[in-house]
């Protein structure tokens, strides 16, 4: 059954702060000059489009592996996943300031590890930014028994990632589990064998776009 991402309005909570501070500071700047509020309002106006976090519904599929993110793809390609020390095929997601910066799990399961690493603030899109910026990493084990690392990654302008889940949780994929401010990406760490649905350059929605099939596995069930 597809499930919304999880019932909230149609503005992250994170953004609340920083949208009653603009506007109300804008609504300050008009009584005193309507011409002066204008970047004021401009600036709500950002603020509001970069908070928004419209509800998805995930599509159909148990192997399917969804977009963490709203963004462009930067990378599909074989590697090394430290995370959780395996082979991988790695997918990229780079989010502007213009993208929703919520984060969705791209695959349902329960989560094995979460870890934070301290690090740089290069640009989100670069190739070094995957093991070098700021970044925290999530391991999560589907009910079909494959490992998924999804790594929520700080860019040059972005100075917070938000983790709301912790070890033994369990997901469904599109649930919310993160945010981050202000330019970044998120890497997808899957297994051997995963076929992927994305090339470089194309542009994904959290939770709506499917950026993988997992290989077929054998049902096992995990304490």
């Amino acid at each position: 059954m597809n499930k919304p991402s999880y019932p909230h309005p149609f503005i992250a909570r994170e953004g609340w702060p920083f949208l009653a501070g603009i506007v109300l500071i804008s609504i300050a700047v008009s009584f005193w000059s309507g011409l002066a509020s204008i970047p004021f309002w401009l600036l709500s106006v950002f603020v509001l489009q970069f908070f928004r976090d419209p509800s998805r519904i995930a599509p159909e599929g148990e192997l399917n592996v969804l977009s963490p993110a709203d963004g462009r793809i930067v990378a599909v390609e074989e590697v090394h996943d430290t995370y959780a020390n395996r082979d991988a095929l790695k997918i990229s997601v780079f989010m502007n300031v213009f993208n929703v910066h919520s984060n969705r799990a791209p695959v349902p399961g329960k989560i094995q590890t979460v870890n934070y690493f301290a690090g740089q603030f290069f640009n989100a899109a670069l190739d070094k930014a995957s093991l070098e910026n700021e970044r925290n990493a999530m391991v999560v084990l589907t009910p079909q028994g494959h490992l998924v690392t999804a790594v929520q990654v700080a860019g040059l302008v972005a100075k917070r990632i938000l983790c709301y889940v912790k070890p033994g949780d369990e997901l469904y994929a599109g649930q919310r589990y993160g945010f981050i401010r202000f330019g970044s990406r998120v890497d997808v760490y899957l297994p051997p064998g995963s076929r992927p649905r994305v090339s470089i350059g194309d542009k994904v929605q959290a939770t709506s776009t499917v950026l993988a099939e997992l290989p077929d596995l054998p049902n096992h069930t995990t304490e």
